[in-house]
């Protein structure tokens, strides 16, 4: 059973993205297929939801962003949930960070920087065998983006764009709000 943080029990701050909504949070935790043995690099940690889900299921996580104010909620949902103990926090750019951080087995992209093609390729070579590289992305260029670099270095890809709704009810019954659509690319190597 797989048991996801409902988002109300993340501490939020203006300005900081997140967390990511439990349902794909739970689509990227079965994507993954995240173990107890596995370590995860989370890029652009943002609230720290992945970062979260990730340390619940995994023996160590790397949360990276480089937004001071991102790494500060990430550390509190982390402490609030009890999970900081596996989770090293790293306030630097990605690419920055990857070089001091050994061989892992899943990579977490929800935000690149723009340097998306950069941080695949340089995540690849620190990547173990049959390891996998998610990157999550709400805007159309993203995924392009990913699945192209993920060819060059002969990845399996697979990509699934995720809508999700949730219902408010009103007077008359019960309407459908539209949330943002989200693309799910996952390479593995």
């Amino acid at each position: 059973m797989i048991y996801m943080i409902p988002n109300n029990e993340f501490i939020t701050q203006e300005g900081v993205p997140g967390p990511t909504k439990e349902e794909i949070r739970c689509l990227v935790m079965c994507k993954s297929k995240v173990s107890k043995k596995d370590v995860v690099v989370d890029i652009g940690c943002g609230t720290g939801g992945l970062t979260s889900e990730f340390a619940k299921r995994a023996r160590f996580v790397y949360a990276i962003d480089k937004n001071s104010a991102a790494l500060n909620t990430t550390e509190k949902n982390l402490k609030k949930h009890d999970l900081d103990k596996k989770v090293q926090l790293i306030h630097k750019d990605a690419l920055n960070a990857l070089k001091n951080i050994e061989n892992f087995d899943i990579l977490m992209i929800g935000g690149s920087g723009g340097d998306l093609p950069s941080i695949i390729k340089e995540s690849y070579n620190k990547l173990n065998e049959n390891g996998k590289i998610i990157v999550t992305a709400i805007l159309l260029e993203t995924p392009v983006e990913a699945v192209k670099t993920m060819e060059k270095l002969h990845m399996k890809i697979d990509i699934a764009r995720v809508s999700i709704s949730k219902g408010h009810v009103t007077e008359r019954g019960t309407m459908m709000v539209a949330r943002n659509p989200i693309t799910i690319v996952t390479g593995k190597k």
